[in-house]
């Protein structure tokens, strides 16, 4: 528990870092020095201080995260670009004919493959992740890891293991469980991943999101947004396009710095941070949340409650987004997604058992009232 660490206002139950993590409270006094020093006095020589190499020193933080050597995870753009920079690495060139996407999956993935499939040609199927029915047809297949709706969480390493059987690729989208669940990318074999960093891992609103292209795929990836930043020599302004040969040909454009800078600050809380213990305690507060839902109201809770699950409690309940709206007028942030689901996420470096049983029983003050 790190909760001293977090800017988080007295008096408010914040359950809702699935969606926006808490500021950590030394980043805005890092904002300002790079305000003030690096962009205000250092000005275009801060780009040889530090600014050119932020997107792979930042992604190697991340990558201890995910179960990720150094020199395999690049910062920069949004997870959209980076799911359809995974799926065009993984399709191009393949004689296979179909994209297999979630059926549950976050909407913007599912956009971007139907995107990648009409650009390509693929046929995109969406299946249930119980039965993905891959074929020698099967080019790649995208999944989240953790059900943005339920906090479902898919078994990485068993579907990983399908996957690879029928000679498919896997990309993961780990927006909804980087930073709380312990994830093993290089021992799993895992093709491709990306997630954003401004949920569980409190980089800040539209804080850039990450890609994970694993050193036996570098030489072959072909980035398809083909920008100056992913050049092998990008200063040597070529008039013709050669990639870097490492992770660096994941990037795209000039990197944004000041959110890049945020989000290196907030990776400070993460130094020392077990992410196995972490996940131990986040189902410890999942499941408090559950018992005392499941004792004080009828609502339903759609959240499984087998391991493993992700770190977040989904409620159904009549007039959502009314409740919700009353829930932060009392000091409970959460969220809900239509029409009837109410959602709580449980950030274990800032959130309490106090705060789990006070917002479950304002909760119930609300709906039975």
């Amino acid at each position: 528990m790190r909760r001293e660490l977090f800017d988080i206002p007295e008096g408010i139950i914040y359950l809702d870092g699935n969606s926006l993590g808490a500021p950590p409270k030394h980043v805005a006094e890092r904002m300002q020095e790079v305000v003030k020093h690096q962009w205000g006095t250092r000005l275009i020589r801060s780009w040889s201080e530090g600014w050119w190499e932020a997107p792979q020193r930042i992604g190697d933080r991340i990558g201890r995260l995910i179960g990720a050597a150094e020199g395999q995870v690049v910062v920069g753009d949004s997870t959209s670009v980076n799911v359809f920079k995974a799926l065009m690495g993984a399709v191009k060139g393949t004689s296979r004919t179909e994209i297999v996407v979630d059926e549950s999956t976050f909407p913007t993935d599912g956009y971007i493959a139907q995107s990648v499939g009409e650009l390509t040609g693929l046929k995109v199927r969406a299946v249930s992740p119980s039965s993905l029915d891959l074929t020698e047809d099967t080019a790649v297949v995208l999944l989240n890891h953790v059900d943005y709706r339920t906090g479902a969480m898919l078994d990485m390493a068993k579907l990983t293991e399908e996957a690879h059987s029928a000679g498919t690729q896997v990309v993961w989208d780990l927006c909804h469980s980087a930073g709380v669940i312990p994830i093993e990318l290089d021992e799993l074999g895992v093709d491709y991943a990306v997630g954003c960093t401004y949920k569980f891992l409190n980089g800040g609103p539209g804080s850039p999101a990450f890609i994970y292209v694993p050193h036996d795929k570098q030489a072959s990836f072909e980035n398809p947004l083909s920008g100056w930043n992913g050049h092998r020599a990008p200063f040597a302004m070529e008039p013709s396009y050669e990639p870097d040969a490492g992770i660096a040909r994941a990037r795209v454009g000039t990197p944004d710095i000041l959110s890049m800078l945020a989000l290196d600050a907030a990776l400070d809380v993460w130094d020392d941070v077990d992410l196995h213990v972490l996940w131990k305690c986040g189902l410890s507060l999942t499941a408090q949340f559950r018992m005392h839902v499941s004792n004080l109201t009828s609502l339903e809770i759609i959240t499984p409650d087998e391991i493993p699950r992700g770190n977040q409690i989904s409620v159904r309940c009549p007039d959502a987004a009314e409740v919700i709206r009353k829930l932060i007028a009392r000091g409970v942030i959460g969220d809900h997604r239509p029409p009837d689901i109410l959602r709580f996420g449980f950030a274990p470096l800032y959130v309490t058992s106090a705060d789990v049983r006070r917002a479950a029983e304002i909760l119930a003050e609300v709906v039975n009232s």
